[in-house]
């Protein structure tokens, strides 16, 4: 494996002060490390790819020097429109490196979200004109590896990338962050919140462990029927439930969302403010994390999500921090007229044991779907 400190000192001899990105759990305990190492001013972490690889040619433009842009390679669909239109040897050519973590790679058991992106990831990159190279998991076949791909950037003023497989780095703890231990666990809320919905109401929950917690209740009390779990495709789960929503606008659709996902396409809430589905109700679980990847953090706690709400048309939105609170909020939410939202404040983390979904996506959805139909 590759020690983050020697990998981080070879980047940075190649010209590299700039960092920025989306987190990845093939890459966190690197993520870790810059976070820890690079001053706040040289490490953004991004609302989404796209939106990184803008940051690393702004850096670019304003010092002649590339940036890292680290993702996962779910990552890629999200980033090829400033790669081809922005950054590109046709367009601007602005060399940048970017960092691929590589989930579903071909070969390796993956969950089913990642099998197609891991088979296309380097073919996406070649059809693209990106240049890329596997990084070697030792430290001095890395050093070999980052000079010829700063070489082939540098050479070809466009950008390039590193593809990273599991476990190719070293272990490395993560700094300390905000205590958040006064608030409850998100399994607690979760639970909460389904001992409250009636038969008839639709739940669809963000990618991540928030629908892994989800399923396991659901197993406990019986139904998962009334349930989209959202695989992948971050941050778009709010809009997955807006168009269930608008087609059923007699039964009360519950989209329970997390912090990362939602300022990742924060424009959806304008959307949605904007439809006025007197049937969508909203529910941010807040930690402050990207907690499903490696707990990096976010934007959540210092933004006010109830007031960027309210601001895109949402008729009710409150934060929820006590027990208290949250269930009067949920009682709230429940009776209120959509869209409504409520930010609730939950720790940081999961249970180590908690398990996966039996079904497969299509049989997830092929029962959803016939749910709805009734």
């Amino acid at each position: 494996m590759i020690s983050c400190r020697s990998f981080y000192e070879l980047l940075k001899a190649g010209g590299v002060s700039f960092f920025t990105g989306v987190p990845d759990s093939t890459l966190k305990d690197f993520c870790a490390y810059v976070t820890k190492h690079t001053t706040k001013e040289n490490h953004v972490i991004a609302a989404n790819e796209g939106g990184a690889v803008a940051l690393a040619c702004g850096h670019y433009l304003a010092t002649g020097q590339p940036a890292v842009v680290y993702m996962q390679n779910s990552g890629e669909g999200n980033a090829v429109n400033p790669l081809v239109s922005l950054a590109n040897a046709d367009v601007y050519s602005i060399p940048l490196l970017m960092l691929i973590g590589w989930r579903g790679e071909p070969g390796t058991k993956d969950e089913p979200q990642h099998v197609k992106q891991g088979k296309i990831t380097l073919s996406l990159l070649d059809t693209i004109g990106i240049p890329y190279k596997i990084l070697p998991d030792t430290n001095e076949q890395a050093r070999q590896c980052i000079d010829d791909i700063f070489s082939a950037m540098r050479q070809s003023q466009i950008p390039a990338a590193l593809i990273v497989k599991k476990g190719t780095f070293e272990p490395y703890e993560s700094p300390e962050e905000q205590n958040l231990s006064n608030y409850p666990m998100r399994e607690y809320v979760i639970k909460m919140i389904i001992d409250r919905l009636g038969p008839n109401d639709i739940v669809v929950s963000t990618t991540g462990k928030t629908s892994r917690e989800v399923y396991e209740y659901r197993d406990i009390v019986g139904g998962h029927n009334n349930d989209f779990l959202t695989v992948g495709s971050m941050g778009h789960s709010s809009q997955i439930a807006l168009g269930i929503a608008l087609a059923k606008p007699q039964r009360q659709v519950f989209c329970l969302d997390g912090d990362g996902s939602v300022i990742m396409h924060m424009g959806s809430l304008a959307v949605t403010g904007t439809q006025k589905a007197k049937n969508y109700k909203h529910i941010i679980f807040n930690n402050g994390s990207h907690d499903s990847v490696g707990g990096q953090p976010t934007a959540g706690l210092s933004i006010s999500l109830t007031k960027v709400a309210i601001s895109c048309g949402y008729k009710m939105a409150n934060l929820a921090v006590t027990r208290n609170e949250i269930d009067a909020g949920i009682k709230l939410l429940k009776s209120a007229e959509g869209p409504a939202l409520l930010e609730i404040r939950v720790r940081k983390g999961a249970r180590a044991d908690l398990g996966r979904p039996k079904e497969s996506p299509k049989e997830i959805k092929k029962n959803f779907m016939e749910a709805l139909s009734e």
